[in-house]
């Protein structure tokens, strides 16, 4: 949180600029292409990173699908999470989030510029909405990132809690193929109260294609998915 509240400071004379300027690329994607929108959110995470001294290291980029659209299932650690993976992911994606959250400054820049879909968690019938919607995007070739356990505890030490079953009816529904990501270190940026210098490391793993999960239950997918993040973690650990 210490770390969140200096890169806030540390650009805070930089927001009279880079906010309006991410808010009418937002507001006017006719006139924007989506990878000019991602261009800025590459930008904006580039100057975060760079005043608050954080550096993101990605593994296993040739893990990623090169054509089509593919769902990526993350552990989720905190704040930074999906600013780490779309800083190392170069081809634009979009991600799903907890709707009471994304409205404070920056973070709703963020999701307008990439179009994310905010999920009112106490509202079902809206949820099955958006996996329908972004089933059919994915399937049209769009990526996006859902963090599967849903939320995340401050300072989690790299831990990995359950996944919810649910979170993987996209992948099925648009038969893509799913890409676990393992995030380390991630919680530490503004999610501790750690205030030096920091690492995080993003590792891609190999995709589950459509035809390896299609004759599971969700539950199934779900453990499996965590199981190679979770090993990945104590390898990288150990």
């Amino acid at each position: 949180m210490l770390k969140f509240i200096y890169v806030i400071l540390m650009n805070l004379h930089k927001a009279p600029y880079m906010i309006p300027k991410m808010r009418i690329r937002a507001n006017h994607p006719e006139r924007y292409t989506e990878e000019q929108r991602y261009a800025l959110v590459h930008h904006v995470i580039y100057l975060m990173n760079k005043t608050g001294k954080i550096t993101t290291k990605a593994y296993g980029l040739e893990n990623l699908p090169e054509e089509g659209g593919y769902m990526m299932y993350p552990n989720h650690q905190g704040k930074y999470d999906v600013l780490g993976i779309m800083y190392t992911h170069k081809k634009p994606c979009s991600f799903i989030m907890d709707a009471k959250k994304s409205h404070t400054v920056l973070v709703r820049e963020f999701c307008d510029l990439v179009q994310a879909y905010r999920l009112e968690k106490d509202n079902p019938r809206q949820g099955i909405t958006i996996i329908n919607k972004v089933a059919k995007e994915v399937a049209a070739g769009k990526r996006y990132i859902l963090f599967p356990e849903g939320g995340y505890k401050f300072n989690n030490k790299n831990s990995v809690c359950d996944f919810k079953a649910g979170s993987f009816k996209i992948a099925l529904k648009s038969k893509v193929p799913i890409v676990p990501v393992a995030l380390i270190d991630s919680y530490k940026v503004f999610n501790s109260f750690h205030l030096g210098p920091i690492t995080t490391y993003v590792y891609y793993l190999k995709p589950i294609t459509y035809d390896e999960y299609k004759n599971m239950k969700t539950q199934e997918i779900a453990a499996l998915v965590k199981e190679r993040i979770s090993e990945k973690i104590q390898e990288v650990q150990s």
